[in-house]
């Protein structure tokens, strides 16, 4: 899996690309909800297998899954604008499946469980696989993890925040003329 930083950045990036001036509570349920699917990792401690439809990688980051959370998150909060905000949620919860299937390590990920329970990869797999556990990301593995995310999920994501502050710059002074 890409580390809690990666997907937080990649769901923070979302949100700006489809909401500039997101609120602070769709910034928070966007990352929060990039993160969530990290929460099968508890399958292992109730004896569930890594290959199982339950297990680590499995349904919390299927496409329905995306689909159910954003739904339920836009039901609930989503006051004003829920197809923009059900847009955030569901591209931020998809996004951490995106890129586990691009990391060095696992299974794959189980994108059409639980109507077809095979799991995938991209064929771009660069990103290194964050370790499982608190105390092994404060290590020399946790430090290639890092580096590798700055690499290909921070340089990416700062090039299109750049580009998103510059086109609503331009777009704000051509209003103001």
């Amino acid at each position: 899996m890409a580390s809690i930083f990666g997907h937080g950045l990649v769901a923070f990036t979302t949100s700006k690309i489809i909401d500039y001036k997101s609120s602070k509570l769709l910034l928070f349920l966007a990352i929060g909800s990039a993160i969530l699917p990290d929460i099968d990792v508890l399958a292992f401690k109730f004896g569930i297998p890594y290959a199982h439809p339950l297990g680590h990688r499995g349904f919390t980051h299927s496409i329905l899954f995306a689909l159910i959370w954003c739904i339920l998150l836009s039901l609930l909060f989503g006051k004003t604008r829920k197809w923009v905000f059900a847009i955030v949620m569901f591209l931020s919860i998809l996004s951490h499946g995106i890129l586990d299937a691009m990391t060095s390590g696992g299974k794959g990920v189980g994108f059409f469980i639980p109507f077809e329970n095979s799991r995938y990869f991209f064929p771009f797999r660069a990103i290194r696989v964050s370790p499982i556990g608190f105390e092994q990301f404060f290590s020399e593995w946790g430090i290639r993890v890092i580096v590798s995310e700055l690499k290909y999920i921070g340089l990416p994501c700062f090039i299109v925040l750049i580009m998103v502050f510059i086109i609503k710059k331009r777009s704000m002074s051509k209003k103001k003329v």
